[in-house]
């Protein structure tokens, strides 16, 4: 398991990568890079838990931008009969009515692994499955230097585990809301208009 971990891990630092380098050719207003930490509660989960991880933004125009983040998240179900243990890679759209305000919709892949409790359910063995699953919500971006920003940010998932395995609990709901903080390093800062750059 921990090998998978750090294989999903690696791919998604080969995304925000992969962002990095095309974001100067299609003349992105900014690129940033940063972490993120936050509180996520499915809804049959037996309590919420911490989440952790690394995002990378930019801005596309004054109004659209995009996000690539991963995370990793671990919740309980059934009275700690299964553990979920997940990496979602998310790839969010952003909107921003205003500059330090965004919408945010998107699609994230969990590869997600089922720990069953050995001690209650011996003839389950432990699964890993890759899910898809849909999110939208908003949050603030503010600055606190020229090329630091600090972000904070809530979003609901549509998230649908199987859970016909467990006993009496095949009707658990796993979606789930998150709300988090974070801050991002500017790696391509804004753009200044022309007039200024002449200044």
């Amino acid at each position: 398991m921990e090998i998978k971990s750090v294989t999903y891990f690696s791919l998604g630092l080969m995304v925000v990568g992969l962002i990095l380098s095309i974001a100067p050719q299609a003349n992105a207003l900014s690129v940033s890079i940063g972490p993120q930490i936050g509180y996520n509660r499915a809804q049959d989960a037996d309590k919420g838990s911490m989440l952790g991880g690394l995002a990378c933004r930019f801005k596309a125009s004054q109004y659209f931008g995009g996000e690539v983040s991963i995370n990793y998240r671990q919740e309980k179900y059934a009275d700690g009969l299964l553990t979920v243990r997940s990496w979602p890679v998310m790839v969010t759209g952003l909107l921003y009515p205003v500059p330090f305000i965004y919408g945010a919709m998107g699609a994230g892949w969990y590869n997600t692994t089922f720990d069953y409790d050995q001690d209650r359910l011996s003839l389950l063995n432990d699964d890993t499955a890759q899910k898809v699953g849909w999110h939208f919500g908003g949050g603030l971006e503010l600055p606190l230097s020229s090329k630091i920003r600090i972000t904070t940010d809530f979003r609901y998932v549509f998230l649908n585990y199987d859970f016909e395995e467990i006993p009496d609990n095949d009707n658990l709901k796993s979606n789930f809301y998150v709300i988090s903080a974070g801050f991002l390093f500017d790696l391509i800062s804004p753009k200044q208009p022309k007039e200024t750059q002449k200044k």
